[in-house]
């Protein structure tokens, strides 16, 4: 999870002025968590504690409302009445990270993806993406390769894989939809060397940077065994302690670095 969280918080800086090159300072002092991590941490929570998907995704969303949410997200948030809203968006995509790492079967990983995305992103393109990142994650830290996972997820949910970020970068925009950044997010994990180049692939792309990022730093967490102490340990000085409090718990639950 802190995978996700360490691209979330690295991307934050570049998403209003996008960055095009490989080659960019990872951290400057307004670098900072966003949309991505508040929810983040809402559904580990509401893995470890066993709470609906919705109420803790409200409960943290509300504690933490400048955290920069959509305006169709935010009235969600504070509805009387919150049904979903038939989104496609990518926030129900940067949000599942948990449920890649938390589950242990494929049928239930994708089960949980679609529980915490429908709350809200109820559109089959709002499924979809997240059930894509959470079968990314799961496949990636049961030890499958790249290339197994590229053509699962291509299989799986129809997405063009048989790009890369070279092909993707120079026409590519701000797209806040599953179906355009969900791909490209994994597919900057498949053309990365180590978590940090994938981070680097990732934000290279331009558009919703830390949303991207997120995406695919939850990815090359799984499949990299880890973050970097001296990138983790940024991430967290940035973080709440009661983030702090129920990442280290999922980490030791679930069995984490």
């Amino acid at each position: 999870m802190i995978g996700a969280i360490a691209g979330d918080v690295i991307g934050s800086m570049y998403e209003a002025v996008n960055n095009k090159s490989l080659f960019f300072p990872l951290f400057s002092p307004y670098s900072r968590f966003t949309d991505d991590t508040v929810l983040t941490v809402a559904i580990a929570q509401a893995i470890l504690k066993e709470r609906p998907y919705l109420d803790c995704i409200r409960e943290f969303g509300r504690k933490y409302p400048n955290a920069g949410f959509g305006g169709h997200f935010y009235d969600w948030l504070f509805a009387a009445n919150p049904l979903p809203y038939n989104s496609w968006g990518n926030g129900s995509a940067m949000r599942v990270s948990p449920v890649g790492f938390a589950f242990d079967d494929m049928d239930k990983v994708l089960e949980e993806a679609k529980k915490s995305a429908e709350v809200s992103h109820n559109h089959p393109e709002g499924i979809k993406g997240a059930q894509a990142v959470a079968c990314a994650i799961f496949l990636a830290r049961k030890g499958a390769g790249k290339e197994v996972i590229r053509g699962e997820i291509a299989a799986r949910f129809g997405y063009n894989m048989d790009r890369t970020v070279d092909e993707i970068r120079p026409h590519y925009a701000f797209d806040v939809s599953c179906q355009g950044s969900v791909p490209e997010a994994i597919i900057a994990f498949l053309d990365s060397e180590n978590f940090e180049d994938a981070i680097r692939q990732a934000i290279s792309l331009g558009g919703d940077s830390d949303t991207i990022g997120c995406m695919a730093g939850a990815v090359a967490q799984a499949y990299y065994k880890g973050v970097p102490e001296e990138i983790a340990g940024e991430v967290r000085s940035r973080l709440p302690e009661e983030f702090l409090n129920i990442i280290d718990e999922f980490n030791k639950v679930y069995g984490l670095s």
